[in-house]
């Protein structure tokens, strides 16, 4: 078979080699980072043990002790489950009502960046890099660093850890609710401007009927989220069934029947919140009635 020649005098064997020398170059680079990545977790892993005395294998026998102590307890005394449940339901509702608060506080905020962020829609241009690089930082701090420095100034309880989720919430969808608006159509915004709307005005009308099904979807997934946030934050003394289920582990053996309720408590109401809004989402995003 004759060699074919392409345009500039070069054949086209010569090309397949060329790129067939690229694609085993780039496999090589990449053996070579994953083997780095291995090599650094490997070494990291080591000295992480041996920083906490050699702890992981020598406890790695005893992983299934406190599951084991914890369910053992529980179904001694599983006739008391529902008075610990009954106990413990204002602290769960206290949870929910932080998620809740902070959802709605981070959604707001939220809203507000996502709208001085996007390109087209900004109400100041130039300023549009510093508001993305303001909801990067609001996503990078977590939510627990937030949660302890406000508990160390304001000390403990639900304030702080409504504060530091809705920190956290705010900048996450930010970022979701601007990639929504660059998707919207301009027209509107154009026409309402064309007869003296002010920019406030062509948002409301103009770009918020569009997103708003998105928005609300992207809300309730946070919900969802910020449950589990705020049951978490509960460990650090921010209040609610977290706190609670903190003291129960703690005071160990004896109580572990209470830190089981709690745990069926956290379980359903997560389950349930989740399907409650995977519902909504999929009627908002996909028109199912079902």
């Amino acid at each position: 078979m004759t060699d074919q020649t392409l345009s500039g005098g070069i054949s086209l064997n010569d090309t397949r080699r060329s790129y067939a020398a690229l694609v085993q170059r780039r496999r090589l680079y990449g053996g070579i980072t994953v083997l780095i990545f291995i090599l650094l977790m490997v070494g990291g892993f080591n000295i992480a043990d041996e920083r906490n005395a050699g702890g992981f294998w020598n406890g790695l026998g005893q992983l299934g002790d406190f599951p084991e102590g914890v369910i053992s307890e529980a179904w001694e005394k599983r006739g008391q489950l529902s008075g610990h449940m009954v106990t413990y339901f204002g602290a769960l509702l206290e949870t929910i009502n932080i998620a809740a608060v902070s959802t709605l506080v981070g959604a707001v905020a939220g809203i507000i960046l996502s709208l001085l962020s996007t390109r087209g829609l900004a109400y100041w241009p130039r300023l549009t890099p510093l508001f993305r690089r303001i909801m990067d930082v609001m996503r990078a701090v977590p939510e627990i660093v937030i949660a302890l420095v406000l508990i160390f100034i304001l000390g403990g309880g639900p304030v702080p850890a409504m504060i530091a989720i809705a920190f956290h919430t705010a900048g996450a969808l930010g970022k979701l609710f601007s990639e929504v608006a660059e998707n919207a159509d301009l027209k509107p915004v154009e026409g309402l401007e064309s007869v003296g709307v002010n920019w406030a005005q062509r948002m409301l009308l103009g770009v918020m009927p569009q997103v708003a099904p998105n928005y609300l979807s992207y809300a309730l997934l946070r919900f969802e989220i910020n449950i589990r946030a705020s049951a978490i934050l509960g460990f650090v003394g921010a209040g609610g069934i977290g706190y609670e289920l903190k003291n129960a582990m703690t005071w160990g053996q004896g109580r572990f029947d209470e830190a089981a309720a709690i745990f069926l408590m956290l379980f359903g109401t997560i389950v349930l919140f989740d399907q409650i809004s995977s519902h909504y989402r999929n009627r908002l995003t996909k028109g199912d009635q079902a």
